[in-house]
């Protein structure tokens, strides 16, 4: 069982700790650079929500 959290828990993590898109570690053209971006992304959306929606 591994202890590291899989890339799209990181790339959640990231965008919550506002860790821009850009500050991707893994390597470009990865399933795991793909996965952190995806994970980023959906974290990002949901926090821009809640601040447009006033929370």
């Amino acid at each position: 069982m591994t202890t590291d959290p899989d890339p799209f828990e990181r790339g959640e993590r990231a965008a919550r700790k506002n860790i821009p898109a850009e500050a991707n570690p893994y390597q470009d053209g990865s399933d795991e650079h793909a996965l952190w971006a995806a994970g980023h992304e959906k974290q990002a959306g949901e926090m821009e929500a809640r601040q447009s929606e006033g929370n």
